[in-house]
């Protein structure tokens, strides 16, 4: 995210929308939830589980079937880096 190049308007923009952002988390940071218990969601629900069986692979052009981009079994992908000698 740091190559991010962002104009001085939408930088602009995105500040305030951040400043907005940070307004609400104060906003909730004020609220006293002293008596509010801890939960990791609004249901009770058991999580379902299956068995972790082996099974067979997938054959290698089966799973790049469907890639935007393939090299032979591999997923082809845009290079990150540049500029780096390959080691």
């Amino acid at each position: 995210m740091a190559r991010i190049r962002v104009g001085d308007e939408e930088a602009d923009a995105l500040g305030r929308e951040l400043g907005a952002v940070l307004g609400y988390v104060e906003l909730l940071n004020s609220l006293d939830t002293s008596g509010v218990e801890p939960t990791g969601g609004v249901l009770a629900l058991a999580t379902p589980m299956r068995a972790d069986d082996p099974a067979e692979p997938l054959a290698p052009g089966v799973v790049v079937m469907n890639a935007p981009a393939a090299e032979g079994s591999a997923f082809a992908v845009p290079r990150v880096l540049g500029g780096e000698t390959e080691g």
